[in-house]
């Protein structure tokens, strides 16, 4: 060997030996992850399918840590942890999902809905408990169906007419629970049933309001089956699907303006794309996104307003979001980023995870709200109507009432978590969606690989990782700019990587890793201030991925919650409202302010106050709020609580009052219950 090869292995040796590699050098920015290969080790879709940018990993893979394990333990030891014991839904007597005829006085959406979230807690978290009661469920609907290939709860709409809605949700517990533990019962019963459902007459299929706004759902399931068997009939039955839903297309308009449905069904389109190829579809998805928020979105959190359907002239942003809604979206969020790899709907998904979803529940899981509005400053048990689109007791916080959200919630944090790291198809990770915790995949050649990160993300900046591996191994890690960060900094093994990224791309990462590498990423945030000139040139302040709320003192009425639940609520007979009781939540201190914004540079209107991290790990709650911004104020004396005894509507701003200038404190969004996110400006 000449002097210069031996010098080069020297060289090499040394690097490898310090800890890194002449690849970690140097980072690529993108804006899309290539999509040409195809995952060597996960699920991924067949041809003519087009291909995924990310691939979900199997649900266990990533376990939760931090503040995000926190809010699933919550919920565990909370409303969905429990919720067995309250609702009449879930009773093991005269249960529809326990009988082979599908025939039972309690059955419909309400056990899927809680189940999907329920049973992939169990499996993330490994509770004996929970994995036990899990199984129950999915077993009977193993072995309870019929001969025919339908299961499930026969509900009939008129006519012979099948409803199908039910089993929709239903059928992505059996998804979960094959990722969990590879049992072949479940191919075969989704198998069958989607036989039966491509004989249906078109008159007879997806007639009904629900099951034809949420066609898309079933459409998952179909190709989810089909990327693991290759059954041909499959892609036939997703067309007939698609012909049968309602029509997503519409120009300018939609199909039906109910805010679940919205939030839920919008991805129908772009899920069809990934089938017909056709630009078009996908294109409609992003319009409906679009059409909805123009009109009824111009107020931060992500969402819109739709407390029930969207109505013209109730844009306000007092106007709220059901609980379902805030799940659904995040939903769709998620499934999009895999389609269009568009850093757009995780930034989405993040608004709404941290702005909006954790303020819709009591602090320790055990209560919730139908709705939730980005200005809301009572939450009780009185009927708003119709200020909101509902008549009822919708504002309140009660664990026996809003049937659909009081089950659909579970599915918020753990579809979070699931989806927070993604396969590539070039065999390498992304890391999507940033929280405490690990993930552990196969990846390069083939070995099992586990990055850990640590992080108090989205209230802190930086976002550590630390790769565990037997062997090295070449592979690519993928980091994700959200939108509001123009600056990333990223380091492996303390060494600062240059690369010029900012928002809306990813970073990627190539390195043939080794136990213990290093990966830091910092995304420096700032103060930015937003004008909703569409709605009264009232402004939102944000810091990074977190919007803020004036801190209004909040004052918790207890309630007997079987008597302030909405109407068609349902509980077993002994539910203890004692236990779990209802919660009324009143502002014990003014909330009518408006903003003093420097006209230039609003940003330089507000300080950051940074304080402790909460002992509990969780701070999605005003009194635990590890950052704070201060800022200037006036009140309003002619904004009040209006007739209808919902915030008023906000006035237009400028708005010129003769208070006096007082200091405000600001909380984020996602911990105040009691909230003025929207703010009027004043002079």
């Amino acid at each position: 060997m000449r002097l210069p090869d031996l010098r080069r292995t020297w060289l090499f040796t040394l690097l490898a030996l310090q800890g890194g590699s002449l690849m970690a050098q140097t980072a690529t920015a993108i804006k899309q992850v290539d999509n040409s290969k195809v995952n060597s080790y996960y699920v991924s879709n067949k041809a003519p399918l087009r291909q995924q940018y990310f691939v979900k990993l199997p649900v266990t893979a990533i376990k939760p840590g931090g503040w995000l394990l926190k809010q699933l333990e919550l919920q565990r030891d909370g409303l969905t942890g429990n919720l067995g014991e309250i609702s009449i839904w879930l009773s093991k007597k005269d249960n529809a999902w326990l009988s082979k005829d599908g025939k039972g006085k309690y059955g419909w959406e309400e056990l899927p809905y809680w189940l999907k979230g329920y049973g992939d807690m169990a499996y993330v978290l490994k509770d004996p408990k929970m994995l036990k009661e899990t199984k129950f469920w999915i077993d009977a609907v193993l072995e309870n169906q019929r001969d025919n290939g339908d299961f499930g709860p026969d509900v009939a709409k008129g006519a012979g007419k099948r409803d199908l809605w039910t089993n929709m949700p239903m059928l992505w517990c059996l998804q979960s629970y094959y990722d969990y533990s590879n049992d072949k019962r479940v191919l075969d019963v989704m198998t069958k049933y989607f036989k039966w459902q491509l004989s249906i007459p078109d008159d007879k299929f997806l007639e009904d309001y629900w099951e034809k706004s949420r066609g898309g759902d079933n459409m998952l399931s179909v190709y989810w089956l089909y990327n693991r068997t290759g059954d041909q009939f499959l892609l036939d039955l997703a067309t007939k699907l698609d012909k049968n839903t309602s029509d997503w297309r519409q120009k300018g308009n939609l199909p039906n303006w109910h805010n679940v449905n919205i939030a839920q069904c919008f991805r129908e389109p772009a899920t069809y794309y990934l089938q017909s190829n056709n630009p078009a579809d996908l294109q409609a998805t992003y319009d409906v996104f679009k059409l909805v928020r123009d009109v009824y979105g111009q107020v931060p959190g992500g969402m819109f307003g739709a407390d029930e359907n969207a109505r013209k002239g109730y844009d306000d942003p007092r106007q709220a979001v059901e609980t379902c809604g805030l799940v659904e979206q995040m939903t769709s969020d998620q499934y999009l980023l895999q389609f269009t790899g568009d850093t757009f709907w995780a930034d989405n998904c993040e608004d709404v995870a941290f702005n909006t979803f954790p303020a819709a529940f009591t602090s320790d899981y055990k209560a919730l709200r139908y709705l939730t509005a980005p200005n809301m400053v009572v939450s009780d048990s009185k009927n708003h109507a119709p200020g909101i689109d509902n008549t009822g007791p919708f504002l309140a916080m009660n664990p026996f009432s809003s049937r659909c959200c009081q089950h659909n919630h579970s599915a918020g944090w753990v579809y979070y978590n699931e989806n927070s790291w993604m396969a590539t198809p070039d065999n390498g990770v992304a890391a999507l969606l940033y929280a405490p915790g690990e993930v552990t995949a196969k990846v390069g050649t083939g070995g099992l690989t586990k990055i850990i990160t640590t992080t108090q993300y989205p209230f802190n900046d930086v976002i550590d990782m630390k790769v565990i591996t037997f062997d090295k191994n070449a592979f690519p890690v993928y980091l994700r700019v959200p939108a509001w960060c123009s600056a990333p900094v990223v380091k492996v093994n303390g060494k600062v990587i240059k690369v010029a990224a900012k928002g809306g791309e990813y970073i990627k990462l190539d390195n043939t890793w080794k136990n213990g590498d290093k990966i830091s990423l910092q995304l420096p945030m700032k103060i930015a201030v937003r004008q909703w000139a569409k709605n009264k040139n009232s402004a939102s302040v944000n810091y990074g991925p977190l919007t803020y709320s004036l801190k209004i003192d909040e004052r918790y009425e207890k309630k007997d919650s079987k008597q302030t639940a909405i109407g068609d609520s349902q509980w077993q007979e002994n539910a203890d409202p004692v236990k779990w009781p209802s919660w009324e939540i009143y502002p014990a201190s003014a909330w009518n302010y408006g903003l003093l914004l420097n006209s230039q540079k609003p940003e330089q209107s507000f300080t950051v106050v940074k304080g402790t991290w909460p002992a509990d790990n969780n701070p999605f709650t005003n009194k635990s709020a590890p950052i704070m911004l201060k800022a200037n104020g006036k009140q309003i004396p002619g904004w009040q609580i209006d007739q209808y005894g919902l915030c008023g509507v906000l006035p237009q701003s400028p708005v010129k009052t003769e208070q006096p200038q007082t200091s405000l404190t600001l909380v984020p969004m996602g911990g105040a219950r009691l909230r003025i996110a929207s703010f009027p400006v004043v002079q």
